[in-house]
């Protein structure tokens, strides 16, 4: 074939495309402003924390391209069929459809989240309940989106006629292949097991305070695989599901965030406890981080030297349990620097004469 011929039919395709093309695309374009001018009025006449409303804005963008997407394989279905690549424009149509459809089910999706936490929030008496659904909510839904971008990636990869017909042969070395993959993603579904099995039994939820690998955090966020605790230092530890199943940790807010802790004192054997346990409830009575239930003071241990006191208090939660005990081990330490100084910690000794040899 000639350029001049490939000319004429380079020409001849264009002119059979101009008519088509034209009316697909003004069509696509019509229809998104068409779309756009509706999502402007329905979200001027409603209010913008009603449910339906949520799901609207959450995914307003997405359905968009998914509407004026249909509108373009459906002008595309009735183009004459002799048009040149033809069969290409209209595929790569149906992958745009199918991944606009796959970003609206997940935006969907998330809103559904929003939606459910909205509903739930944190109350004064329920933050029990509302953080157990929260937590539930945000794990289910990770893993939710994770399915439907698979299932989105399947539909797209189907599409193309080779990966079709390898289905048949690829049949054959599933069994090989899925013991293959299992063992490769073992860390990745043993978290995902996990992470539905703490999504269930709830060892833990948003915001609780916990104890792990000697840190003092709380639980900020929890994904399909792993979870994200802050520590008291705005330091961040990042822990894999997976390790919350197999080891110990401690949770300080599991029923209640009510804790008491203890403050130790040592201090001569003349010292006297009355006037120190006076001076620890006074301390308290005026400390706003004590709750009022618990205050005692205790002789637990006697060396050779000085007397252990401890001092227990209780908080409202962990934050002000840890102020607490550091106020009053201040005060204490003043009042008897102060009040009872000759009763600190001493050592002994005794002077012995030798006899004259």
């Amino acid at each position: 074939m000639t350029d001049f011929d490939t000319l004429n039919a380079l020409r001849a395709g264009l002119e059979g495309w101009f008519r088509p093309g034209v009316t697909a695309l003004l069509s696509a374009v019509f229809t998104f402003i068409l779309y756009q001018g509706v999502l402007k009025f329905i979200q001027h006449i409603t209010r913008s924390k009603t449910v339906p409303r949520l799901f609207l804005d959450a995914s307003a963008t997405a359905l968009g391209f998914v509407i004026a997407l249909l509108v373009l394989n459906g002008v595309l279905e009735t183009a004459p069929p002799d048009l040149p690549f033809l069969s290409h424009i209209q595929h790569g149509a149906t992958l745009a459809l199918i991944v606009a459809v796959t970003w609206a089910l997940v935006r969907c999706t998330s809103a559904i989240g929003n939606v459910i936490v909205a509903l739930n929030p944190v109350l004064e008496g329920q933050w029990k309940r509302a953080r157990k659904v929260e937590t539930q909510t945000r794990f289910l839904v990770r893993v939710l989106n994770v399915l439907i971008v698979i299932v989105g990636l399947g539909a797209a990869l189907v599409t193309f006629e080779p990966v079709r017909h390898l289905g048949s042969s690829l049949l054959a070395s599933a069994g090989i292949g899925g013991i293959i993959l299992g063992f490769a993603a073992k860390p990745v579904l043993g978290n995902l097991l996990a992470g539905m099995q703490i999504a269930l039994t709830q060892p833990f939820r948003i915001d609780d305070v916990l104890y792990v690998q000697g840190e003092w955090c709380w639980v900020e966020e929890v994904t399909a695989t792993y979870v994200v605790l802050r520590v008291w230092d705005l330091r961040r530890l990042v822990v894999p599901l997976q390790w919350f199943i197999e080891n110990p940790f401690q949770n300080w807010s599991r029923n209640d965030t009510e804790l008491a802790g203890t403050v130790f004192i040592n201090v001569d054997y003349s010292m006297p406890i009355e006037p120190l346990r006076k001076e620890f409830h006074r301390l308290l009575e005026q400390s706003p981080e004590w709750n009022g239930n618990i205050s005692t003071v205790q002789v637990t241990d006697s060396g050779e030297t000085t007397i252990q006191i401890r001092l227990l208090m209780s908080g409202a939660d962990s934050t002000a349990l840890w102020n607490l005990r550091c106020a009053i081990r201040e005060g204490i330490i003043t009042f008897i620097q102060e009040r009872f100084p000759e009763h600190l910690p001493r050592v002994r000794a005794r002077l012995v004469e030798k006899p004259d040899q």
